[in-house]
C-alpha cells in the first residue's frame, strides 16, 4: 500500500457526501506544507490542482499530478491563465495554484449537497477559502499565508496532523471499493462550468484575521455548488494520461 494513491475525487466517490470541516482543514494544510517544500526546492509546482489531480497516499502524503489544459480542468483554473495573460514570474504561477486549490476545496465541501442545502463551513474556514478564490491574483492569499493560518487553526484546535487523517481517507476508499468490487471510472461532465462555478461563490463574507491588505477577503462571500448540476454517480478520475505525478 506504501505507493499506492487515491484521487480526491475517489475519495467523495467512496463517501457519496462533501468532506467535513476538520478533513478540509488538514487538506489545506498538508497540500500548503507539500506546496511550499517543492517551491523551496526548486521543484516546477504543478500549475493546477483538481478533484482528480490531488492525489493522497496511503502512508498520508500527498501528491499532484500536472495535467494538460481541458474543460474539465478550466472549472478550476484562475481567471489569468484563461484570458491567456503570461505567466512569467514564480509568485504568479503560485497564485494560480492558490486558486486551484481553493476551487478544489469548495467542491469538495459541496459534492452531493441538495441544492436548497448550504454549505456548512465556519467563518474562518470560509474567508480562508474565499481569499484564495479572489478573481484578482494581487488579492489573493498567498501559500505561506495560508500555511500559517492553517497552523495556528490546528494548533489552536488540537486537530490531528494531516497524515492521519489523509491516512483514514485512503483507507476509507480501500474499504469501499472492497465493499463494490471496484469503483467505476466515470467522467464529471465540467466543460463550461468554469464561469458558473464563480457566479455560485457567493454569500456573506467578513475580513479574515493575518491577511494583509490585498491578500483578505472582501465584498461578497461566493459559494460553490457544482455537484448538484451534475448528474448522480459521476465523478472525475483521471483527466489525461499525460498527466504526470509532480513531487
Amino acid at each position: 500500500m506504501s505507493s499506492t494513491f487515491v484521487t480526491l475525487a475517489e475519495v467523495l466517490e467512496a463517501r457519496g457526501g462533501p468532506l467535513e470541516e476538520d478533513e478540509v482543514w488538514s487538506l489545506l494544510l498538508g497540500s500548503a506544507e507539500s506546496l511550499v517544500d517543492l517551491s523551496y526546492k526548486g521543484h516546477n509546482i504543478c500549475n493546477i490542482i483538481t478533484p482528480a489531480s490531488l492525489l493522497l497516499s496511503a502512508t498520508g502524503t500527498l501528491a499532484f499530478k500536472n495535467c494538460a489544459m481541458t474543460d474539465e480542468v478550466c472549472a478550476f483554473t484562475a481567471p489569468e491563465m484563461l484570458q491567456g495573460r503570461a505567466i512569467s514570474t514564480k509568485l504568479a504561477m503560485e497564485k494560480i495554484i492558490v486558486y486551484s486549490l481553493g476551487m478544489t476545496l469548495y467542491w469538495s465541501v459541496d459534492y452531493h449537497l441538495p441544492q436548497n442545502q448550504p454549505i456548512q463551513l465556519s467563518d474562518s474556514l470560509n474567508c480562508l477559502l474565499l481569499s484564495m478564490c479572489e478573481d484578482m491574483a494581487h488579492r489573493r492569499a498567498n501559500l505561506n499565508s495560508i500555511l500559517e493560518s492553517c497552523e495556528s487553526h490546528h494548533k489552536a484546535s488540537l486537530l490531528p496532523p494531516p497524515n492521519k487523517v489523509i491516512k483514514q481517507l485512503v483507507e476509507d476508499v480501500f474499504r469501499d471499493s472492497v465493499d463494490r468490487a471496484a469503483l467505476t471510472e466515470n467522467v464529471v461532465q465540467l466543460s463550461g462550468k468554469s464561469q458558473m462555478i464563480r457566479e455560485r461563490l457567493h454569500g456573506k463574507r467578513g475580513p479574515y484575521p493575518g491577511y494583509t491588505e490585498g491578500n483578505g477577503a472582501t465584498g461578497e462571500t461566493r459559494r460553490l455548488s457544482l455537484d448538484s448540476e451534475l448528474k448522480q454517480g459521476e465523478l472525475i478520475h483521471y483527466f489525461s494520461k499525460a498527466c504526470v505525478l509532480c513531487f
